[in-house]
């Protein structure tokens, strides 16, 4: 049994986080990894205030055990979830887009706990410094939202730079991403793109199908220009994004391309002029499972590869 002072820090059974993914990390998902051990996490985006009031509500009748909210807090209704957070009892935030600084104390006073999504030591340490209770490393393998470290040159330099906590995120699919993500220095894993596929998930069954198809080199990375770079799988809008690109189109034309791009693949199963948010690790996400299989599958194979190591130690 692998365990760390992650397990201790949330109350749960398995040192792993569920990714915010937007418009798809919903009550049902985030119950399934909670009451399969992990942390479940509710993606509140740009969904408004009443649906993520309403989302964690229902997770509260379908787990007993903790559970997280994800915070974009780019978004218009940041101010407003940081507070339904509090209202409703909500035992871990995730946040992206930003720094939490400013909800911090209120969160703290409530007896959340507060992991930031990273993408420089910079940002980590800063996060430390704000008085977070560990900082989520996330490497630009991940599905989404990116940066441009790597996985494997993050995290260390991350473990390196700050005291508190490090979690892994970012190309972690499996037991041996999970053993690299401890040797690299972390003491736990988040992982989203495996739990697109789990019966759990509420996305239309069109993505599930196009992750499950996917390769290793069918994921792309769309929209740099903007400054918000996202990892997709390559579809039809992701080509016409890359012709942006080519022609040097201004800000607007992306705006007007991507504006609601996300829903129309995770609710309406359009995989072609959608958004296919996921990581290079889809290539090695094959099937369907329940939350409770792909935990223990992969942490079994976890165990599996530390115990292996031995070998090469004389």
């Amino acid at each position: 049994m692998i365990n760390s002072i992650l397990c201790d820090m949330l109350n749960i059974k398995y040192p792993i986080i569920q990714g915010g993914m937007a418009w798809i990390a919903d009550s049902s998902l985030a119950a399934g990894v909670s009451n399969s051990g992990g942390l479940g996490i509710i993606a509140a985006a740009n969904a408004p205030v009443d649906y993520v009031r309403n989302e964690i509500r229902k997770a509260k009748h379908l787990t007993d055990k903790p559970f997280g909210v994800n915070i974009m807090l780019l978004s218009d209704n940041a101010d407003e979830i940081a507070k339904v957070v509090c209202e409703e009892g909500v035992k871990v935030v995730t946040t992206g887009a930003g720094s939490p600084g400013k909800y911090i104390e209120m969160w703290k006073k409530h007896g959340i706990k507060v992991l930031p999504v990273v993408a420089s030591t910079a940002l980590a340490k800063r996060m430390e410094r704000d008085g977070v209770d560990a900082v989520i490393a996330e490497g630009c393998e991940s599905g989404g939202h990116i940066g441009e470290l790597t996985t494997m040159a993050l995290v260390p330099q991350i473990v390196d730079s700050v005291k508190i906590p490090v979690i892994a995120a970012g190309g972690i699919g499996d037991g041996r991403g999970i053993a690299a993500a401890f040797m690299l220095g972390a003491v736990g894993v988040q992982v989203g793109t495996r739990f697109l596929v789990a019966n759990e998930c509420t996305v239309n069954e069109n993505y599930k199908e196009k992750v499950i198809k996917a390769k290793d080199t069918d994921s792309v990375v769309t929209a740099r220009p903007t400054g918000h770079p996202v990892r997709v799988i390559r579809n039809k809008l992701s080509r016409q994004f890359q012709l942006l690109e080519k022609s040097g189109a201004g800000l607007e034309k992306y705006e007007e391309l991507g504006r609601g791009c996300l829903p129309k693949a995770a609710r309406e199963g359009d995989i072609e002029m959608g958004s296919v948010m996921a990581g290079q690790i889809a290539g090695l996400v094959c099937k369907e499972q329940s939350c409770k299989e792909i935990i223990t599958e992969m942490f079994s194979e976890a165990e599996e590869r530390f115990a292996k190591i031995k070998q090469f130690i004389c």
